[in-house]
């Protein structure tokens, strides 16, 4: 049985008014998601029993319910929702997505689309009848937003700061390494060149070991440029990553390349997840070629000035 005081939000309001974006935004940063569930199905979904799985992550639940539902009665929810606050101790909210009947008219012209209230009627009456039927549920709503001069952009962020989750608010983080001769990766965000630092490869003792080994990491940071452009990726990643979250992008992958991806690009790579780890962030990391074996013909045809053998 689901623990008492699970946290939930009913999200409502009038049609074009942005119910859709709220809910994928929601759902995007880390809360279960349910669109135009009946009201009267609300407690069997509370009690369903969670999996050992799922009672380790239970996440809070946000439901869209709007004059569309079955059985939509605004006073009936508004009740509901004071029994399952009083009687069963969960911390419930609620947010009504408004907007004026103009800006609604000129958005259901755009996307010539039919108010669901008013199929064979204007707009504008099917925007009436259904601003009357949610009334109560706007008075109620701790959380009121009028869209009116939202974009879905601007609608997006708002949510993100409303509603946010810490522990899933920001992007998933990659931080991955990879060798060019090997082609590059796919969906990249950033690729960053490693190519520039001295090759490992090319001294006979640490060719057979990769970036993780401390005395290949050792003869990577000599290299006189290593400490400054390192240090200057490091602070770039760090002052993107929050901007990417702001944006409310859910994905970010930053790869580094060397000519195999066994030695400098793991080595920065490993450094780099760590010092976002060091400032908060969770990074996973991922090594594509580090296990590929060594070649010399292929070092050679990918070679650059720093990749040149002694």
């Amino acid at each position: 049985m689901t623990e008492q005081g699970k946290t939930i939000l009913l999200v409502s309001g009038l049609s074009g008014a942005g119910k859709t974006t709220a809910l994928k935004t929601l759902e995007d940063i880390g809360w279960e998601v349910v669109d135009n569930l009946p009201i009267m199905l609300l407690d069997r979904l509370l009690e369903t029993p969670l999996t050992a799985k799922q009672a380790g992550e239970d996440r809070p639940l946000a439901f869209g319910i709007d004059a569309r539902t079955r059985g939509f009665d605004a006073a009936a929810i508004v009740r509901r929702i004071k029994t399952l606050r009083d009687e069963h101790g969960h911390g419930i909210e609620t947010l009504f997505l408004d907007c004026s009947g103009t800006e609604l008219q000129r958005r259901f012209s755009e996307t010539r689309r039919r108010h669901p209230l008013a199929l064979d009627r204007p707009a504008e009456d099917g925007i009436a009848q259904e601003r009357e039927l949610t009334e109560p549920l706007r008075r109620w709503a701790t959380h009121v937003i009028d869209t009116t001069s939202f974009n879905v952009n601007a609608l997006q962020q708002e949510i993100r700061t409303r509603f946010p989750l810490d522990q899933r608010s920001g992007p998933v983080l990659t931080i991955m390494s990879f060798g060019f001769s090997r082609g590059l990766p796919r969906n990249a965000d950033l690729v960053f060149d490693m190519r520039f630092l001295q090759n490992p490869h090319w001294v006979e003792s640490l060719r057979p070991r990769t970036g993780l080994d401390p005395e290949v990491a050792s003869y990577i940071a000599t290299d006189p440029a290593y400490a400054s452009v390192v240090g200057q990726i490091e602070a770039l990643i760090l002052s993107l990553v929050p901007r990417y979250a702001e944006a409310g992008k859910a994905y970010v992958t930053v790869a580094f390349g060397c000519t195999g991806g066994r030695h400098r690009s793991v080595h920065v790579a490993e450094r780099i997840a760590t010092t976002l780890r060091e400032k908060g962030f969770s990074p996973t990391v991922s090594h594509r070629n580090m296990d590929s074996a060594p070649q010399d013909a292929l070092e050679k045809r990918h070679a650059g000035e720093a990749d040149a053998k002694p």
